[in-house]
């Protein structure tokens, strides 16, 4: 029979005040109760802890031993119940994400100021990468969390509504599509060369769907992994970007303009993603609610907050 924490903690008060009667009601237990809880943990040591007879009681040679590991025990209790209450309450700990770069440019960053201010000790580190990377760090549990585009149906992760995005199309200023109508249709856009992401980014996955539905065939005039590289080469000529709204805090947009493609199948939704076999970390929780808060705060965002309460399916 292994001692339980309760007959240690039953030890050490009565090692503290050498009385029964004392220790129990430090305890709040009846003495005969504490009286089996000694008799147990002797019997579970199969060694006398104490002397005891109606007038005094005192350590064996084997309680005096026991009594620093027991007390080392009990400390060690004591600092796994701070710190799980301190992870509870978001005190202390590490919030791991990976995220799209639209996101980690402006949201991200808004939510951990906001965040640091109200929970100092906690850490957060981000990996910001694109949505099949993102989804992939889920599963493989190198994030407690990611924030991106389920690009495809994967039982392995839930995934939360967290935002919306507008996709757009970059150009240099005095390019032909200053003179289209504000809204742009995608036969507007696929009439010139364009710049692209990269085949496993978000944006890039929607744009080749659409022009699968629509049966449109497209000059690629150049791919970049980053939104800033894209707009580098809208800026030096080499075509239209098909962007999220977002990239304009992703880059310099200085002499670039850009219009809003109205197409039903250019709709991209950004959720909170996790792994559906994985307990959610209450320090997570807390830092997903900045998240959503920094969203809100943010009138001219080029973000839409959707409902958390909402379940992409």
């Amino acid at each position: 029979m292994q001692p339980s924490f309760r007959q240690i903690r039953a030890f050490l008060s009565v090692a503290s005040h050498l009385k029964f009667t004392r220790a129990a009601e430090e305890l709040n237990i009846s003495q005969p109760a504490l009286t089996v809880q000694i008799n147990q943990l002797e019997e579970a040591l199969s060694i006398k802890l104490f002397n005891r007879n109606r007038r005094q009681v005192s350590l064996t040679a084997a309680g005096h031993d026991l009594l620093p590991l027991f007390e080392r025990i009990a400390a060690d209790m004591d600092e796994v119940m701070t710190a799980s209450s301190d992870i509870y309450q978001a005190r202390r700990g590490v919030v791991r994400i990976s995220a799209l770069p639209s996101v980690t440019s402006r949201i991200v960053p808004r939510a951990m100021a906001s965040f640091r201010q109200t929970h100092p000790n906690i850490q957060v580190r981000i990996r910001d990468v694109v949505a099949e990377t993102v989804v992939e760090m889920v599963k493989n549990e190198d994030v407690d969390f990611g924030i991106g585009a389920r690009l495809t149906p994967d039982r392995e992760i839930k995934v939360e509504n967290f935002i919306t995005d507008h996709v757009c199309a970059f150009y240099q200023s005095g390019h032909p599509l200053e003179d289209a109508k504000p809204i742009l249709k995608l036969n507007d856009c696929t009439a010139f060369p364009l710049v692209l992401t990269g085949k496993n980014s978000s944006i890039r996955v929607l744009f080749e769907r659409a022009m699968a539905r629509e049966g449109t065939e497209v000059e690629i005039a150049a791919e970049a992994n980053y939104m800033s590289t894209a707009l580098g080469m809208v800026r030096a000529g080499l075509g239209v970007a098909i962007l999220p709204m977002s990239a304009i805090d992703a880059g310099s947009v200085l002499g670039l303009a850009y219009k809003q493609i109205d197409a039903p199948w250019l709709h991209r939704r950004i959720g909170i993603i996790r792994k559906a076999s994985r307990s959610d970390s209450p320090v997570a929780e807390h830092f997903i609610r900045a998240l959503h808060a920094a969203v809100e705060s943010m009138p001219n965002s080029p973000f839409k907050s959707i409902k958390k309460t909402d379940l992409v399916k």
